[in-house]
């Protein structure tokens, strides 16, 4: 990951388009670099869960170009690299895992971010009916030591529709339902990378299950607009 790491670094400090475009060749290398990376792990993936489609790792990967428009950041171009695989492909609405690489804040994880309100709401009635299926998820040894918990992104109170009162109103409040462990700068330039994200994404795959089963049964009609990973 030399070429990635030293190219988002320079990056950081010099995010604007003149740079980029004096440095595009140093790009390509970088992009190419981590895009090699990625189809192994789309291999690994692969074996891991038999749900994730046959499509090339280019379409697993993110942009590395920022939509701005509606940001007060103004910078033209992503600090990091990511990639995801989900049943689907990358815009589907499924839980997915995913791999972040960003110097001194890349991770390993995965999940539903930031879901439409259509899936959001039929996640959230389905813990409503059976809180105890995803309590025991979370409450796992091995996601617990893998992650600790999910990512506290929570409503302060309970969404609406459902009762304040609930005993397990917590599991409800979560506005994406995901999981990450960090990946150090150490690790990037390890030859067990690959193996440390699987680990990691093996301990996301129950969570991943519960999620897209719960998905898997909605009117398809919801679905049609992507998850915002």
């Amino acid at each position: 990951m030399k070429k990635v790491v030293e190219f988002l670094t320079q990056l950081e400090h010099n995010n604007n388009r003149e740079w980029f475009t004096e440095n595009k060749e140093s790009y390509e290398e970088a992009r190419l670099e981590f895009l090699n990376f990625t189809e192994l792990l789309l291999l690994k993936t692969k074996e891991l869960d038999n749900k994730i489609d046959d499509f090339e790792a280019k379409k697993c990967v993110y942009r590395i170009y920022r939509d701005a428009r509606f940001s007060k950041n103004k910078a033209p171009y992503k600090n990091n690299m990511g990639a995801v695989f989900a049943p689907g492909g990358r815009k589907s609405p499924f839980a997915g895992y995913y791999f972040h690489l960003q110097p001194g804040a890349s991770f390993a994880g995965g999940g539903i971010y930031m879901p439409m309100p259509a899936v959001l709401k039929e996640i959230r009635h389905a813990i409503f009916d059976e809180p105890e299926e995803l309590r025991a998820i979370i409450s796992a040894p091995k996601f617990i030591s893998t992650f600790g918990e999910m990512h506290p992104n929570k409503l302060k109170t309970a969404p609406r529709g459902f009762p304040k009162d609930f005993h397990e109103v917590d599991l409800l409040r979560y506005k994406s339902y995901t999981s990450v462990q960090e990946i150090t700068d150490q690790e990037l330039f390890s030859s067990t990378l690959i193996e440390k994200i699987i680990t990691v994404f093996k301990a996301q795959k129950q969570l991943n299950d519960y999620l897209n089963s719960i998905i898997e049964n909605m009117d398809k009609t919801l679905l049609d607009q992507p998850c915002k990973y």
